[in-house]
């Protein structure tokens, strides 16, 4: 069957969704987008409060350098993306240590001078890896046309490619003792810090491959997203309509109809069937089992919640805070202690000035720090005072460390909201709230876009590789290859 012949349906408007929707859309497929909400981006969507936007979750723009993943899919679906380079991706602060982190390592080399040979080591293998990941990747391998779709791009990319093999199966902790520097604690702490927003773990459990490229995110370049990062949602779904399709909204999927290994279409909150030839579910497995099995309501197992998801803070502040901060966006580590739950803090300020994103003279701040999901659901069973009592906790937690290293935020806030990952499972339709995907430990065994069923095919954070607006973009060419490919082979 020719891809022109095909009816998709798209689960969910997340950019994992969208990217692929838009993608199909361009080569002449018939699609359809349906988003529970009334507003696309999902986890990397801008919402209303109280006069404010807030970005929900995802507040840096990445991937949009030259020939990066953002970019080239801006070229070839005509979009021109209101971003504005960022002079600093972000600043790290540890106690009393400041890193403005950039284009250039050098403030961080000045101060942990050992990194040198580490640094450069890292940007060449990270160079490497955006170009064999340029127009997706095709892993993990799904027959014979994968094997040599890599073994091509290696052999093109030659000799920097073998340069890769040493470190496929080492984790970034061997990668960095084998430069002397895993006995350094305030680097290790800067690195996991790091690697924690990126890759979902610390240098101990995360790949090395991976590392090196999450690593390189602030020196490729961060940009700031005119409206919001959910501008980024809004112009796909204006593609993918330009394009010929369609983007439904408070449209929430509550089952799919299958036989054997065909999904036949998918049911809706409001009452409708609507068929299909192919699904792409912008979901994360456990959403998808769901409705693949339909549960009665009420019936979840808490202990069956694991990974993580975020505990939230969105604020309004004084817009002088962030002058005085030097940087729009912050990322505060406590002094010891595991990180996330609240003893790591990634925060982000509206631009200054921006309309219609803040009172006059305020901004838009979102807070974010990574949570096991289990026990919010776990604790919620014991009773609503008991949840609002830990969520309390988790506000105070995360405001003294604010206030520690901004003490002159603390007689600056206008408002301020909480959320948890219940907020999230409700906002996003993420089961148990898991936000971020996957912890990027191996490059083996990870998920691809295939399922069970021959015509519905993953999307998002939850496949290779993994999270981030480039993430989220690369494989979504690779859902597109995939189903490219079946499409070739079957009548549907």
């Amino acid at each position: 069957m020719n891809l022109r012949d095909l009816h998709c349906i798209v689960i969910g408007a997340g950019i994992g969704g969208l990217a692929t929707g838009a993608l199909l859309a361009r080569r002449g497929v018939q699609v359809t987008v349906l988003e529970a909400r009334h507003y696309p981006g999902g986890c990397a969507s801008t919402f209303t409060s109280g006069g404010y936007r807030f970005d929900a979750g995802a507040t840096v723009g990445c991937g949009f350098h030259s020939g990066g993943p953002l970019d080239n899919l801006g070229k070839e679906l005509g979009i021109i993306w209101p971003v504005h380079a960022e002079p600093i991706a972000w600043q790290y602060r540890h106690r009393d240590l400041r890193l403005d982190l950039s284009s250039s390592r050098e403030n961080i080399i000045a101060r942990f001078p050992r990194s040198q040979t580490f640094w450069d080591e890292q940007a060449r293998l990270a160079r490497t890896l955006w170009r064999l990941s340029a127009d997706g990747l095709p892993w993990p391998v799904a027959g014979a046309r994968d094997v040599a779709g890599i073994a091509g791009r290696a052999l093109a990319s030659l000799p920097d490619s073998l340069r890769l093999l040493p470190f496929v199966r080492q984790s970034a902790h061997e990668w960095l003792a084998s430069h002397g520097l895993d006995a350094d604690a305030d680097f290790m702490r800067f690195i996991d810090a790091q690697l924690l927003i990126s890759v979902q773990t610390t240098s101990r459990h995360a790949n090395a491959l991976n590392a090196a490229i999450a690593l390189d995110l602030p020196v490729a370049g961060t940009w700031r997203v005119e409206g919001g990062i959910g501008a980024v949602a809004r112009l796909l779904a204006e593609s993918i309509e330009r394009d010929g399709g369609a983007v439904l909204y408070n449209k929430k999927v509550i089952r799919l109809d299958s036989i054997r290994r065909e999904v036949l279409g998918v049911e809706t909150a409001d009452g409708d069937a609507l068929a299909a030839d192919a699904l792409i579910a912008n979901l994360t497995p456990e959403s998808l089992e769901v409705l693949d099995d339909s549960p009665p309501a009420g019936k979840q197992d808490a202990s069956a919640s694991s990974g993580w998801s975020a505990f939230m803070l969105y604020l309004g502040v004084d817009a002088t805070i962030f002058d005085h901060a030097g940087a729009d966006h912050l990322q505060i580590v406590a002094p010891d202690g595991e990180l996330g739950e609240g003893r790591s803090l990634f925060i982000s300020a509206s631009p200054e000035g921006e309309a219609g994103r803040a009172p006059e003279g305020q901004r838009a701040v979102t807070i974010s720090t990574h949570t096991d999901a289990a026990p919010w659901f776990e604790t919620l069973h014991q009773g609503r005072e008991r949840y609002e009592e830990m969520k309390k906790q988790y506000t105070d937690r995360s405001l003294a460390l604010l206030f520690e290293q901004l003490p002159e935020a603390r007689d600056a806030l206008h408002s301020m909201t909480a959320a948890t990952p219940l907020s999230w499972e409700l906002w996003t339709g993420r089961r148990w709230g898991h936000a971020g995907g996957y912890p990027q430990t191996s490059l083996f065994g990870v998920r691809g876009p295939a399922t069970k069923y021959n015509n519905l095919f993953l999307a998002g954070d939850s496949i290779f590789p993994g999270q981030s607006l480039p993430g989220v973009v690369t494989g979504a060419r690779r859902t597109v290859e995939l189903l490219s490919q079946r499409a070739s082979k079957l009548r549907w």
